[in-house]
């Protein structure tokens, strides 16, 4: 990366995948881009699963070459209801080959993920890096001025906020989010295990919320656990031997003995959606866009989604000469977003309520559906490609 000049035609604001990924992505289209991101030693346990688009994605940005090595394919999605409840539902099973992919997508640990995308960052001439915190964002007629905590400046056409759920970009914008904080909380960690996960990830349905296990190269696999939050505390609090005890219980031993690797993390859960995703020259992306629960792992697939979208657009005006923060281009951008998170927010969000809710004429009602989704072959397969890329976006 080069030195920094004047005026850029975007500037990304946060270096988390989905900045990165938008970063990278603007700058393919010959954008002259700025990242303004801290780098930061990424010591996180935590991994993501990506879906088809999202590899294709990466995979054009000459991203996922340098990482494929350190992921595991996901061929088979198993949904076992394991509520106890009076109804309850059949065990629901997707496979990648009944609609003819090798894999559905690929679970990776965001280390990997990270360096990957770091290093084709590094390598673009027009992506410059700022390798610091942006303090204030002030939007003007014709650009927006951005001063980092070290006092560097910069101005850009376009911003591109990717800085989060409490969102510096989103704040400067007056964009106004509504925001619902769920009674659960996800505890994440991966473990290893005696008997192969054969690339089969199972999400088991609780009471308190899904217990997914994820594979991972090796007999390992990735844990997200949501509970309510007392016992998602007492569970991190528990030794390794005691952790490894409760998990394996929890998985009914599907996958043997199993054995906690070091490194847990809480994270609360919420529904957060902005009243748009784009304003006065700046386009959410990632976290600020959109908050969702860990259900069908589509939190990141959204934010790359958003990466995309955003950089087609923002090059599409620049090849023309236009104005890449144009109202005109934020709006097509809105347009191109809303629909895609709108539909993931409020199908998690059912999916999650139905889970919870243990009004008992409601339990039929689920079991029914889950087990229509599993026994109509046409609707289990319009099912697994629409959880994987929206038809409409095609």
């Amino acid at each position: 990366m080069t030195e920094a000049s004047a005026l850029f035609d975007a500037a990304v604001i946060g270096g988390g995948p989905a900045g990165l990924t938008a970063a990278i992505a603007l700058a393919q289209t010959s954008a002259r881009t700025a990242l303004v991101a801290r780098r930061l030693p990424y010591a996180d346990n935590r991994t993501t699963a990506l879906l088809g688009a999202s590899v294709e994605l990466l995979e054009g940005l000459d991203v996922w070459p340098r990482c494929k090595d350190k992921a595991a394919a996901l061929e088979i999605m198993r949904l076992v209801d394991d509520t106890g409840r009076l109804f309850r539902a059949p065990e629901v099973r997707f496979s990648c080959h009944e609609i003819a992919l090798d894999a559905f997508g690929y679970n990776i640990d965001n280390r990997s993920l990270m360096l990957a995308l770091e290093a084709r960052a590094a390598e673009l001439p027009n992506l410059v890096r700022f390798d610091d915190e942006a303090e204030s964002v002030v939007i003007e007629a014709e650009d927006v001025a951005i001063r980092t905590a070290s006092g560097q400046f910069l101005t850009t056409r376009l911003v591109v906020g990717a800085d989060g759920r409490h969102s510096l970009c989103r704040e400067a914008a007056g964009i106004a989010v509504t925001r619902r904080d769920l009674t659960q909380t996800a505890l994440t960690f991966n473990v290893g295990h005696a008997r192969p996960h054969r690339n089969v990830s199972t999400e088991f349905h609780t009471p308190q919320g899904p217990c997914v296990f994820v594979p991972l190269p090796g007999n390992r696999s990735s844990i997200v656990w949501v509970a309510v939050p007392a016992e998602a505390e007492r569970l991190r609090a528990l030794s390794d031997e005691e952790l490894s005890a409760a998990i394996e219980k929890r998985s009914h031993s599907i996958l043997g003995r199993m054995t906690v690797e070091p490194g847990r993390s809480l994270f609360p859960l919420a529904i957060e959606r902005p009243k748009t995703f784009a304003r006065d020259r700046i386009a959410l992306v990632g976290e600020a866009a959109h908050v969702v629960p860990p259900i069908g792992a589509q939190g990141l697939n959204l934010g790359l989604r958003d990466a995309a979208d955003i950089a087609r657009l923002a090059g599409k005006a620049i090849a023309a000469g236009h104005d890449p923060g144009a109202g005109q281009v934020l709006k097509r951008y809105d347009r191109a977003r809303r629909p895609d998170i709108l539909s993931r927010t409020f199908a998690i969000d059912i999916a999650n309520r139905s889970l919870l809710n243990d009004f008992l004429p409601l339990q039929p009602v689920r079991a029914v559906g889950l087990h229509l989704l599993g026994a109509i072959g046409p609707l289990r397969r319009f099912a697994m490609r629409e959880g994987l890329t929206p038809t409409w976006r095609k």
